[in-house]
């Protein structure tokens, strides 16, 4: 007697599929294309004192519509490219570095001696891995340049039993950490304080609470995912495939099942990436060294490992160029997130959403009015990512505001500084977070379930020491 054949099971299609990254992106510089043919269009005056140029308060005036015709907005994605070059480039050979490392096997043997030490004080490598980035990214010597570290965060990750989202949030979080509450960077914190004419890094005290307190919960929020994810297979946001952009990362090998070496060879190559980034940091400290340098430093460290792992030229040219090709989508994006300032600069939108939320604050007390930028703070940010460029626009028009309304100039400051903090690593169209995100394989759908609890954690506690600020009448002025 024959079988029946079973009914083949019909799948359901998805309503709806989270577009790609870059697709999100284009949505958003479309809107802001229509946009310039309805929001008017206008322009602060600038005045400029030594190097820093500055919108001129009450100078706001209309200008003629400037709408962003669709050859301009296709053009706009090409200038954001080639606006964004060092940055692209330094993540691009961030991935022939990491390939050349993996191939000497450096990383391996490495990763090997990292796990038999940590696999059982994972608080205490979240603490050590957090802080140190944090340190560097409050005093903004890693910023943009976190990029070429989150490979290495997610090859620790894989090895620790992590997925790719605790892996990059070691790095990119324990690095914002320090920099949304920053203490010591030259821009945007000395930028903004010299346009206010504040004295240069005055009031350390408070922000260095700021910093600590802003540390402290990041270091907790990520080993607190960690544990659940030692807990539970299902609990990682990324499902089961923990590492989408494993195929780009070497395959490290488990230090229980198999021996690895970890030779002098192995260490000497180390110790060559390891000072090589010791005289990036001492540049950036000294030299004003920047995403351009570092990139000259990741081909300098790639060449000179090749050749004593003893490859040959065409060969570390070739694994070099490989490793590249693995992160040209991570690279490309921080492009593409860049074109959506081009096109608000073309359509002439940014100076009118800086004079309308300047308006709305005319009036308010003290408390509200500081509550008030730091909300303002964090909306403007999502138009420009760029933390110097929000300064520019809109710390010469909160400093006279702040004077008006009895508010210190340092309060005003430090709202926009923590304004644009607390979303600097939720923002879309930030190149950075994006780049991120692309390089780790993290839906960006999957990053904000992740990181929007922390993000509102950051923003009660900038808002708490905002009120601070208000009530003690943080100064100098």
């Amino acid at each position: 007697m024959a079988v029946p054949k079973a009914e083949p099971v019909l799948k359901k299609k998805k309503l709806f599929v989270m577009p790609d990254a870059y697709v999100l992106l284009f949505i958003v510089a479309l809107l802001c294309a229509i946009a310039s043919y309805i929001v008017p269009a206008g322009e602060f005056d600038r005045v400029t004192k030594g190097s820093v140029t500055s919108a001129v308060p009450g100078s706001y005036h209309s200008l003629d519509q400037s709408p962003v015709s669709p050859i301009a907005f296709f053009t706009a994605i090409q200038e954001g490219m080639t606006s964004s070059a060092p940055i692209i480039f330094l993540i691009l050979f961030t991935g022939g570095t990491i390939a050349i490392l993996e191939k000497t096997g450096a990383i391996n043997g490495l990763i090997s001696n990292v796990i038999s030490t940590f696999r059982t004080k994972q608080l205490l490598f979240i603490a050590i891995v957090g802080s140190l980035f944090s340190i560097l990214g409050t005093t903004g010597i890693v910023v943009n340049s976190v990029i070429g570290f989150i490979p290495i965060g997610l090859i620790v990750a894989r090895s620790l039993k992590w997925d790719a989202v605790a892996g990059a949030a070691v790095i990119y979080i324990g690095c914002y950490a320090g920099f949304n509450a920053t203490i010591l960077s030259p821009s945007p914190l000395g930028l903004s304080q010299s346009i206010a004419e504040l004295p240069l890094f005055s009031g350390i005290g408070l922000r260095i609470a700021v910093y600590i307190c802003f540390l402290l919960s990041s270091i907790l929020y990520i080993y607190r995912y960690t544990r659940k994810l030692r807990k539970a297979k299902d609990a990682s946001l990324l499902g089961n495939d923990w590492f989408p952009a494993a195929g780009s990362l070497p395959q490290v090998s488990e230090p229980e099942d198999k021996h690895v070496p970890f030779t002098v060879r192995h260490k000497l190559i180390l110790a060559v990436a390891a000072l090589s980034l010791a005289g990036f940091l001492y540049g950036a400290l000294t030299l004003d060294w920047s995403d351009s340098e570092m990139a000259a430093v990741f081909i300098f460290i790639s060449i000179v490992s090749g050749l004593i792992a003893g490859m040959a030229a065409n060969d570390i040219a070739k694994t070099f160029i490989t490793g590249c090709q693995g992160l040209v989508y991570g690279a490309l994006i921080v492009g593409m997130a860049r074109s959506i300032s081009v096109i608000l600069e073309h359509g002439k939108l940014l100076d009118t959403v800086v004079n309308g939320l300047a308006s709305l604050l005319h009036g308010f007390s003290p408390m509200a009015g500081a509550i008030g930028m730091y909300i303002s703070s964090a909306l403007l940010h999502f138009l420009i990512s760029s933390g110097s460029g929000e300064a520019v626009v809109f710390i010469p028009i909160l400093a006279p505001l702040a004077d008006l309304m009895g508010i210190t100039r340092q309060v005003a400051v430090e709202a926009v500084m923590l304004g644009e903090g607390v979303v600097n690593c939720v923002n879309p169209t930030s190149g950075v977070l994006m780049a991120v995100l692309a390089a780790s394989g993290i839906p960006y759908v999957k990053w904000l379930r992740f990181m929007i609890p922390l993000a509102l954690i950051w923003f009660v506690i900038g808002l708490v020491f905002i009120c601070i600020g208000v009530l003690i009448n943080w100064g100098p002025y």
